[in-house]
């Protein structure tokens, strides 16, 4: 987090929204029961640190013996629980409701959406059963205990000690100890539908499974009616008293299918009809399905949805929120969640290392984006307790979460987290200790559960290991992960692993195994965890374009995930900041318009060239361009590609060149186009190639760009006429008076942090070169400076790995790296420009900006993996000085500038920094 700001969600910290009962609605919208009541609010805490509940039966104890209370259903180390302690160990709540279901002889069930880790349950002090698990949904049949004309007092105890085979995940940013996800009391008939399972086919086959439990046998009729009628199938069954087991099948007619661009939910209702009594449940289902293909004469599949290859354009959501940690606090942010992703034309997101709630997964189903949902690891040794548990909570996440239509792929592990063994680990808990030994064994045990979750559920893909140390088993998908920076970089990295990708290779695999067709996609990419040092807060727009291009460039690519969505406690790469706020990234500088969804247009025009090139003058430039799709929206039809070529001369935007081309534009993948070239401007400029992919009713499918440093023997003429053009290295000040001041970017920037003035002493053109100075005038580029704690203190920033991930403090504006990208939060100062001591103009330099228009800032890097005020650019300034001080300037023939700033700073930008290839200009005339 920014120091000095606070950043808060869309609800505020320790702020609950405006009702009694958080987290209202249904639990789960893909399961719901009309007769029901949510038991979310507040219950009655207390802590146990030594372990004396059971002993002492606290569950027999009366209200006044708690001694505080909780806001279920958060964490009680969120801030929105009301505790906000982080203490592992024992915690009870206790609640007293009374509550009469709608009919009297109905069966009472209490619902757990999730709870960590072990818990027990008393309803009225009779013990009503057990869990063990931290994401897994289950619940309570309480049908015997449940007093419909008295109070009810529910008592849960929760364990949570982080022991070594836990399932916890990346629980470092905030942990969800103890009830975390709503709880609910829901009466059922005395028959009913305790699940579903539903398999769609894309000529409108529904085949469901469905298990029924019966109090009573006989003869029941299952009914199926969704799309307000239109689809309606109906089945007989004998019941028996139990667990009954029923297939059946039905065909929706025209079917609309599920996808992210046109997200068809059939909703509807599926009810047992026995006698008089019916068990009803609102549901949904979407018509899609998964699967990968072969096209061509490739070797390689690519990923498809219903049947047509599809490009993953995704993110890594860590699912966190600053205040419920991995409770959200209201549906809303939940949806908003989703939509925010959608804005950015992503069709995809990896929820990273847990399960998703199932109203958030709801909201995907609704808006569209396919999901790629992880199973949570644990971070002891592989052992047997640890598998044993591992698989239990599995099972329950995806016989929960399959009947979501954007759910596409199972992750069953992460980067091998949990998989290698340590001898010396501890016996009973920790977080993170690095171990080597991926044992044989334990590979073994991967591939039984990527086999077991295949069989499971046939219907999706199943990862067994989304690596990171090249160590698949057996996969689906082909994936791999990368932290770079620097296009040299990311372009030979990309290029290497599609080398090394084809069937039978065993590059990505652990030994004695081997790739298959399955198909190549990231599943995690980024550049600050590859930057040196690790969790710095920067600009990501302008790695993220070429990076996407580099990804376009390849045939086999069929996706990316980046992380990540939002940034965290200390992940700062996220395409919002952690309350949603937007950061800006640049594009629309370039290409009126753009915006990231052009990069994500399935629809695709690389730019095969570095994101800037330092070229001649005057010079023939050709750039190579291909086509990249994964639609066949527009086959068949003729494309119309335009370019111009433009620079920014001193404020005013010069087209050098521009020009079209028609593109036939037909079949899947990647394929050459022919080349651009362009004649780049005679002097110094920072030129922008800028292309728009056009449909033929002048639709812009997409945009993109490349940039070149034009550099020539002549310095660049201010405007046209006479006069003498001085230009004054941005370094050569005379003194100055900040507190804290430095050079940066090979001193082609100077910063000034606080109040004070940099003082040039500027001599003029003689008499003999100019004989008589009638007007000055004096340009340059600037912005505010806001100081960071590195600035201030010095270099005290101490690297840490791993530790990031579980909580440790990234020392973020201690970081070498960190210079924050340009965003809603503005840091203005306040300019005065003074000529011989006389002020003379006033400038509000309304930012300290840094994303993909500081060009310069960027191109001259001298390091791709330590950045240097990376990105950072001003806003130029231009002024006349005034005629009654010019006459004096022509006498002497020297003048002294001098810039002050208030307490917001200043930083100055030369030729090889910022977004303008400028110096300080003086322009005499």
């Amino acid at each position: 987090m920014k120091k000095g700001c606070v950043h808060p969600m869309l609800t505020p910290v320790n702020k609950m929204p405006d009702t009694d009962i958080p987290r209202p609605e249904f639990p789960r919208p893909d399961w719901e029961r009309k007769d029901w009541i949510s038991l979310n609010g507040t219950w009655s805490f207390r802590f146990d640190p030594k372990d004396t509940g059971l002993d002492q039966m606290w569950q027999d104890h009366g209200e006044t013996s708690y001694e505080s209370s909780i806001m279920v259903p958060f964490s009680w180390v969120s801030p929105l629980s009301g505790i906000g302690r982080n203490e592992k160990g024992i915690g009870w709540y206790r609640r007293t409701i009374h509550w009469i279901p709608e009919q009297d002889d109905s069966r009472m069930f209490l619902c757990f959406g999730a709870v960590d880790y072990a818990c027990d349950v008393w309803i009225n002090g009779t013990h009503v059963g057990s869990h063990k698990g931290c994401y897994g949904t289950f619940e309570f049949e309480v049908s015997n205990l449940w007093l419909n004309h008295a109070d009810n007092v529910i008592v849960v105890r929760v364990e949570d000690n982080d022991y070594s085979y836990q399932a916890r995940g990346k629980q470092g940013y905030g942990e969800t100890r103890g009830i975390w996800q709503p709880v609910w009391l829901e009466s059922r008939r005395q028959n009913y539908v305790k699940a579903a399972t539903i398999v769609t086919r894309l000529d409108g086959c529904v085949e469901v499974a469905a298990t029924i439990e019966a109090n009573c046998s006989g003869i029941a009729e299952l009914t199926f009616q969704f799309d307000r009628g239109a689809v309606n199938h109906k089945v007989q069954v004998e019941l028996v008293e139990g667990k009954n087991e029923v297939q059946t099948t039905f065909t929706v007619d025209e079917p609309r299918l599920w996808s992210p661009e046109t997200p068809f939910l059939y909703e509807g209702e599926l009810r047992l009809h026995c006698g008089d009594d019916v068990d009803a449940v609102s549901t949904y289902f979407g018509i899609r399905e998964i699967g990968t293909a072969l096209f061509g004469k490739r070797d390689y599949r690519w990923i498809t949805l219903n049947g047509k290859p599809v490009y993953l354009n995704g993110t890594l959501d860590q699912s966190y929120h600053e205040a419920g940690y991995f409770t959200y606090p209201t549906d809303e942010e939940m949806r908003d969640e989703i939509y925010l992703m959608k804005r950015l034309g992503l069709n995809f997101v990896r929820i990273h290392i847990k399960p998703e709630e199932p109203r958030k997964l709801y909201w995907a189903d609704k808006l569209g984006i396919l999901v790629m949902e992880d199973m949570p690891c644990f971070w002891g040794n592989p052992d047997e307790t640890a598998r044993a548990m591992y698989e239990s909570e599995a099972r329950e996440v995806i016989e929960r979460d399959r009947n979501h239509p954007s759910i596409f792929s199972w992750v069953m592990f992460n980067e091998t987290w949990g998989l290698k063994t340590d001898d010396k680990a501890p016996d009973q808990t920790r977080d993170w200790i690095p171990a080597s030994q991926y044992l044989p064994e334990t590979q073994a045990w991967v591939r039984e559960i990527y086999q077991w979750a295949k069989q499971l559920d046939p219907t999706r893909l199943v990862e067994d290991n989304s690596p990171c140390n090249w160590d698949h088993v057996e996969s689906d998908l082909n994936t791999w992960h990368f932290y770079l920076n620097g296009y040299e970089q990311v372009r030979e990295h990309v290029s290497k692993i599609v080398s090394q990708t084809f069937p039978g290779s065993t590059f990505n695999y652990c030994e004695g195994n081997q790739q298959s067709d399955a198909p190549l996609m990231n599943s995690e990419c980024g550049n600050v965890w590859g930057i040196e040092g690790g969790a710095g807060d920067s600009d990501i727009a302008w790695h993220y374009r070429y990076m996407l291009n580099e990804f376009r460039r390849h045939d086999k690519l069929c996706g990316f995930v980046f992380t990540e969505f939002r940034d965290v406690i200390n992940e700062f790469n996220g395409y919002y900041r952690l309350n949603g706020t937007d950061k800006q990234f640049g594009y629309e500088w370039f290409v009126p318009g753009m915006t990231l969804r052009d990069l994500h247009s399935p629809d695709f025009i690389v730019i095969d060239a570095p994101p800037c090139q330092t070229v001649n003058a005057d010079s023939l430039i050709s750039v190579p361009l291909l086509r990249s799709s994964f639609s066949d929206r527009y086959f068949g039809q003729t494309l119309s590609l335009l370019w111009e070529l433009w620079y920014d001369h001193l404020g005013d935007r010069i087209i050098q060149a521009k020009g079209s081309s028609s593109v036939e534009w037909d079949g899947y993948g990647v394929s050459s186009l022919e080349p651009l070239s362009v004649r780049l401007p005679e002097h110094d400029a920072v030129a922008v190639l800028a292309i728009q992919l056009l449909s033929e009713d002048g639709e812009v499918i997409m945009r993109n760009f490349t940039t070149f440093d034009v550099r020539s023997n002549m310095s660049p003429e201010v405007n046209e006429g006479s006069g003498q053009i001085i230009y004054v290295p941005i370094a050569d000040y005379k003194h100055h008076t900040y507190s804290y001041q430095w050079n940066a970017l090979q001193c082609n920037k100077v910063n000034g942090g606080g109040e004070g003035s940099f003082e040039y002493e500027i001599a003029l053109p003689n008499p003999e070169a100019l004989s008589v100075i009638q007007d000055v005038d004096i340009l340059f580029e600037a912005s505010s400076k806001r100081l960071l704690l590195r600035n201030i203190e010095g270099e005290t920033y101490a690297k840490s790995e791993i530790s990031f991930m579980h909580g440790a403090d990234a020392n973020t504006e201690r970081n070498p790296n960190t210079y924050y990208m340009t965003d809603d939060e503005r840091h203005e100062s306040r300019l005065q420009v003074s000529i011989d001591g006389e002020r003379i103009e006033s400038f509000v330099l309304p930012d300290d900006p840094a994303d993909s228009r500081g060009v310069l800032s960027w191109h001259y890097q001298e390091a791709a993996n330590k950045l240097e005020e990376a990105g950072s650019y001003g806003y130029l300034y231009k002024l006349s000085i005034p005629g009654r001080i010019v006459g004096r300037l022509d006498r002497n023939r020297k003048l002294k500038l001098t810039l002050q700033t208030d307490e917001g700073g200043l930083a100055l930008y030369g030729r090889n920094a910022g977004r303008y290839p400028i110096d300080l200009i003086v322009h005499c005339k």
